[in-house]
């Protein structure tokens, strides 16, 4: 795909860290891959003391300010999508000098509070402001609580795991031992928890080997979030429909996110995959996405399929290794492209369901659930002959012969109004546990889509993980599972959305 040659919007904080950036790479990679150099000298006390500063703060927490805007008025709606974006930034941009500053945080206990997050929290709290003026300059009303999420913190390696793992369960190499709807040891606990941070992976900020469970010991039927409830079930709309548009063999791929941050180059800070519809950057309208060409067997599907890439780390460079959103964001490795790549639609289990609208956005699961939490998180993990047993919150490690496994089901009810909404959530909803919608939301197809990888399973030795495969992420994210999402726009002809209806709705098979 080329790439759009008109003016791209680029965050506040672009330029500024375009220089850090640069000095932070080396031979094609990142100076946080040798966070930890000093820890290996021959002076002791010194690695002690720089192993106790890098245990205190792993990465950085920031409340979501995008989540919290529910109520944005349709003419601020991309300013403030730019501001968001900018925020963004800031983010990375403290993430890389909390990377890259070990040894002053090792001499200076408050380093971080005082050079980290207090400059942080600063800049946040300007953007914030602005974000409140746009939402009042164009008839909204914007809380002053907005305020209260300007501060952020450093997060320790050993922060709580937020998943569900394997109920009852013993945790794989570098997990622990598994509990009722989660596993200790998730995320930096368990056997594997001593690994250092900046250990992790070839990009040096992740995964590690608590990310990562033998799927053997999972337990069938142990994954236990809110969301991501099947719509079908035995009765109701029992049919489906599946469209094919490929693997992406054509390495269409970008760092941007037009859901999220239109018109911002890189709003995604992590490369995507796309299949289906070819012309969907930061940049694309509505229109633009409407009359573009499409990778679906079928030319009345001009949807868009995203979601974040899947690489391998084993030492290997790609395409994107000196790029932003790639290599100097600490995304590297070889991109991996998936086996297959399987669309579909399915009905609600107690009723009909109902066109969706074109240009209808969805995503699912949250690229900043590891701070987020698990409000929004919503992918599964697993191994292909062990789909009844899946991980959210670590990655899997199949045996041989059996492939990894990406699960997303997508939210299948509709407000009936609007195609979009402020923080990009609250205009679809999950069915409820009886299947039905609630708060007089329509039900729709619900898209579910699984994404199979021959990759072979990484090594741990000595508490370390050897040539780990994760996902694409946003750099504090750490590249932890969790942070796996999926994204969806629509884009089916009118004609083509109603045979999707009528083939869900009496019960048939179609394709």
């Amino acid at each position: 795909m080329g790439r759009n040659t008109r003016k791209r919007r680029t965050p506040l904080a672009t330029r500024a860290i375009a220089a850090s950036v640069a000095l932070a790479l080396g031979g094609g990679g990142l100076v946080w891959a040798n966070f930890y150099a000093s820890a290996h000298e021959s002076d002791n006390g010194w690695k002690n003391r720089t192993r106790a500063a890098a245990a205190q703060v792993a990465t950085i927490d920031c409340p979501d300010v995008g989540q919290e805007l529910s109520e944005v008025p349709a003419g601020a709606r991309g300013e403030v999508d730019g501001e968001l974006a900018s925020m963004d930034q800031q983010i990375t941009e403290a993430y890389q000098r909390l990377a890259s500053t070990r040894d002053a945080q090792a001499k200076d206990g408050n380093y971080v509070r005082n050079a980290i997050l207090q400059p942080l929290q600063d800049r946040r709290k300007v953007l914030i402001d602005r974000i409140k003026r746009e939402i009042d300059r164009a008839g909204g009303n914007a809380t002053d609580q907005l305020d209260d999420l300007a501060g952020c913190t450093g997060t320790p390696p050993q922060q709580p795991p937020p998943g569900d793992g394997g109920a009852g369960g013993t945790g794989g190499d570098g997990g622990g031992e598994g509990t009722e709807g989660g596993t200790e040891g998730a995320n930096g606990g368990g056997d594997g928890g001593g690994q250092e941070p900046g250990n992790g992976g070839q990009g040096g900020n992740g995964p590690v080997a608590a990310d990562f469970q033998d799927i053997t010991t999972v337990q069938p039927g142990s994954r236990d979030l809110p969301n991501g409830l099947a719509a079908n079930g035995r009765s109701g709309s029992k049919g489906t429909f599946t469209t094919r548009c490929g693997t992406n063999s054509n390495d269409n791929h970008n760092t941007d996110n037009v859901i999220v941050a239109p018109g911002v180059t890189n709003g995604a800070h992590h490369l995507h995959d796309y299949v289906g519809n070819q012309s969907n950057d930061a940049f694309a309208s509505d229109q633009d996405l409407a009359g573009a060409s499409t990778t679906c067997r079928n030319q009345g599907d001009r949807s868009s399929y995203f979601w974040p890439v899947l690489r391998l780390q084993d030492g290997t460079q790609d395409f994107d290794q000196n790029d932003a959103g790639g290599g100097t964001e600490g995304n590297v490795g070889r991109i991996l492209e998936p086996a297959q790549a399987q669309l579909k639609f399915t009905g609600n289990r107690r009723g009909p369901v109902v066109a969706m609208p074109q240009a209808l956005r969805i995503i699912t699961g949250d690229a900043k659930a590891f701070v987020n939490g698990l409000a929004n998180a919503n992918t599964s993990w697993t191994c292909t002959g062990f789909e009844n047993r899946q991980l959210t919150d670590k990655y899997p490690l199949c045996p041989e012969g059996s492939d990894v496994v990406r699960l997303s089901k997508f939210q299948s009810c509709w407000d009936g109004q609007n195609v979009d909404s402020a923080n990009h959530r609250t205009h679809v909803a999950f069915v409820r546990a009886d299947g039905t919608c609630a708060n007089g939301f329509k039900a729709i197809p619900q898209l579910q889509v699984r994404l199979v990888y021959d990759v072979p399973a990484p090594s741990i030795e000595n508490g370390v993980v050897q040539n780990p495969f994760a996902v694409d992420t946003f750099p504090e994210q750490l590249h932890k599972p969790i942070t796996d999402h999926n994204d969806f726009i629509n884009f089916f002809s009118k004609k083509l959305m109603k045979q999707m209806v009528n083939c869900i709705n009496t019960g048939k098979r179609c394709q």
